[in-house]
């Protein structure tokens, strides 16, 4: 369930759709129609009896974005960095809360042994953790780390309409890395993180990226991206390098 929540609420949601969801109804409707798709594709080969509870994770969904709809209308263009970190993890808290609640009503989350069983997970279920692994690198990292560097770095929300290129080369970069630690080829990171550094830095020299934001600000910013990216690439292969 939390490889299905990556696929529908992330990978799934392209820039298009994640804009019609922020401005309309109909968009949080299509969104939770693909929650609903992919949480049965996911939940059927374990358990086919399992679809109402897959049903119950969709509404939710649907409702939780739907209630947000008038809060991120209002604060469109105008939340500061800390607002817009703020609403991301209170939705993703809720969603991911609802999926723990379908668990625990199914009887496939036991509360107090969770702590037991998320620790054997990843040697239980290789190929599930190196799915969950792998897709956390792509569209939600980008997110993710979008959101913890420009509040911190000048205080502002991200700017998802502005990405120069970088956000597909940024995700196959963490694969990269990932693969990298994994096969224990660290010497070559270098080699897999220094193109984006030099593009990203000639573009935020030339002020491609925002013209309001000034030159050495946009280099900063780029360079926390970078490291932040290669930081998480190098702990999630780390992590997966132990289960091999």
């Amino acid at each position: 369930m939390l490889l299905a929540h990556l696929v529908g609420d992330y990978i799934l949601q392209w820039d298009d759709l994640s804009r019609w969801k922020s401005e309309r109804l109909s968009g949080v409707l299509v969104h939770g129609l693909i929650i609903l798709g992919v949480t049965l594709l996911f939940s059927y080969p374990f358990d086919p009896a399992w679809w109402p509870w897959a049903v119950f994770i969709a509404v939710t969904h649907t409702l939780i974005d739907a209630v947000e709809l008038p809060i991120r209308r209002r604060l469109t263009g105008q939340e500061s960095g800390k607002e817009a970190l703020f609403l991301f993890l209170a939705d993703q808290t809720a969603h991911l809360t609802i999926i723990a609640l379908a668990l625990i009503g199914s009887g496939y989350l036991v509360v107090p042994a969770f702590g037991e069983n998320l620790a054997a997970a990843p040697k239980d279920y290789p190929l599930l953790t190196f799915l969950v692994a792998y897709a956390f690198l792509t569209m939600p990292a980008w997110i993710l780390i979008k959101f913890f560097v420009y509040p911190l770095m000048n205080g502002t929300a991200p700017d998802f309409s502005r990405t120069f290129g970088g956000k597909y080369f940024s995700m196959l970069e963490r694969g990269a890395i990932a693969t990298l630690i994994i096969f224990g080829q660290f010497i070559l990171i270098p080699l897999v993180a220094i193109p984006r550094l030099v593009f990203q830095w000639s573009q935020a020299s030339r002020g491609q990226t925002n013209r309001h934001q000034p030159g050495r600000e946009r280099r900063m910013v780029h360079a926390a991206e970078l490291i932040a990216s290669v930081a998480l690439a190098v702990a999630i292969g780390l992590g997966l390098r132990r289960i091999l």
